[in-house]
């Protein structure tokens, strides 16, 4: 009998084995083995629910567009499950205000004259320097090129700072300037390829920008928690070691000897490591693959949830929450309202509200040395400049992700190639997946597990 461990019960390491089990062949039998640190499965995807609240501890939701999203949800019989986004207004905090990020814009770039000329946060001049892409040919960017680099080239500076970067940097975790168009929007060089600017190619590819427009994200009555939950329920074949960290992972022979915390060794003939970046160089001590392994870089953030006993209907008329960008006085550098964007979390129609402190922020060092009472005063000064509620609330969670948020700098394509053709010479049969490596969005998670399972079965059938 062949062995198959994979190690990590998130999205990624659940969806591999969700794969495998679907297409691996029945005559043979297969023991699959998943190790998780964690007394539950599913990583950053892991719901809390307190006081007629639910909220996420990690990511909030789901690309509902990603072709692989809708299709597992239909492959576990979950659709009656599904809840959508509320659509509304969301807005940028600059100058102590909040101005509406401008409708028919995507990542804050202006999709067509009439997005562009409704924008408040830009000066007539700024949308006369976008309006100049039109005029400036692209002769040397490619996919590998910077994306801030790109769209100020292009569109100016003043568009980029004020309007574009608070959103994408919100999206990416990083620093526009080095992050590649590959890892975030690589049809922006299409369209200025194709049409000759950026506005023009998304006016010519409108339909499936304005389908996508409302009603983007998706999760689950109960969150996201519910969906790895099926995923586990539909598993009944797998060994799940919950609570057990995997210490160590060496190649003894044609197999791998994998080392728990408990002590405990299982030999495998296939092992799947579906978990961040320094745990995989921790568990293969493997000093050959450092230079690689240590170009992939992290970012951190603090996320806080604040429930009020308070109606949600006292927030600005159809807005769902802000991203901040220069010239404001709060220390967060986003918030949703939740309660305002997704119903099913509030179950007495309370206001939630979620805020996001990231290590961008200049006071982020000082944040993170925080106790969580004095991570509270500080969300509840947001909370009161940014809306004007002084009440204390009822409900906080806080959530301290250090090092926990994979980056996809320009360095990440050339790092992740190297890295794969020295494990796949020196490590055969050991398959390195999730977010750290292959996109960071759980629909992403999704595809790369299924693109794991299937190197899996190509490897049991080479035995």
């Amino acid at each position: 009998m062949k062995t198959v461990v994979v190690v990590g019960g998130g999205i990624t390491g659940l969806c591999t084995l969700h794969y495998l089990k679907r297409q691996a062949p029945s005559e043979e039998p297969i023991r699959y083995i998943l190790a998780e640190k964690n007394e539950y499965l599913g990583g950053k995807m892991h719901t809390v629910h307190e006081s007629g609240f639910i909220m996420e501890t990690g990511a909030d939701s789901i690309v509902a567009r990603h072709p692989n999203v809708l299709e597992l949800v239909k492959e576990l019989e979950f659709e009656s499950e599904l809840v959508y986004n509320e659509t509304g207004i969301s807005y940028i905090h600059t100058n102590n205000e909040l101005h509406a990020i401008p409708a028919g814009s995507t990542f804050g770039i202006p999709m067509s004259m009439e997005s562009l000329q409704a924008s408040t946060l830009i000066s007539e001049e700024g949308k006369k320097r976008v309006l100049m892409d039109a005029e400036i040919p692209n002769n040397n960017f490619t996919k590998e090129s910077s994306i801030g680099d790109f769209l100020e080239y292009f569109l100016g500076k003043e568009i980029v700072e004020k309007q574009i970067a608070p959103v994408l940097a919100g999206v990416y975790s990083g620093d526009l300037y080095q992050l590649s168009l590959a890892s975030t929007l690589p049809y922006l060089v299409d369209y200025k390829n194709k049409y000759g600017s950026i506005m023009k190619g998304f006016e010519a590819n409108r339909e499936q920008f304005e389908k996508a427009a409302n009603k983007k994200f998706i999760s689950f009555k109960k969150g996201l928690s519910a969906l790895i939950d099926r995923l586990e329920e539909l598993l009944p074949e797998v060994e799940f070691y919950k609570n057990t960290e995997t210490t160590s992972v060496k190649k003894k022979g044609a197999l791998y000897e994998v080392s728990f915390s408990n002590r405990e060794t299982v030999q495998a003939d296939i092992v799947v490591l579906a978990v961040p970046n320094n745990i995989v160089q921790k568990v293969l001590n493997d000093p050959e693959l450092n230079p690689n392994l240590n170009k992939f870089t992290n970012a951190s953030a603090l996320t806080m949830y604040l429930g009020f006993d308070l109606p949600d209907s006292i927030l600005p008329a159809d807005g769902t929450g802000f991203i901040v960008s220069h010239n404001s006085d709060l220390v967060c550098n986003a918030s949703t309202w939740t309660s305002r964007k997704w119903k099913h979390t509030s179950e007495n129609g309370n206001l939630l509200v979620r805020l996001f402190y990231k290590n961008t922020s200049p006071r982020y060092e000082e944040l993170a040395a925080m106790t969580d009472e004095e991570l509270t005063k500080v969300a509840l000064e947001d909370v009161k400049l940014s809306l004007n509620i002084e009440e204390e609330p009822t409900v906080v969670n806080v959530e301290k992700w250090i090092e926990m948020m994979p980056r996809y700098d320009l360095a990440h394509k050339e790092a992740l190639d190297a890295l794969l053709v020295d494990l796949d010479a020196k490590y055969p049969n050991l398959y390195i997946a999730g977010c750290s490596y292959f996109g960071v969005g759980i629909g992403a998670c999704i595809e790369n597990g299924k693109n794991t399972a299937d190197k899996v079965l190509k490897s049991l059938a080479a035995f």
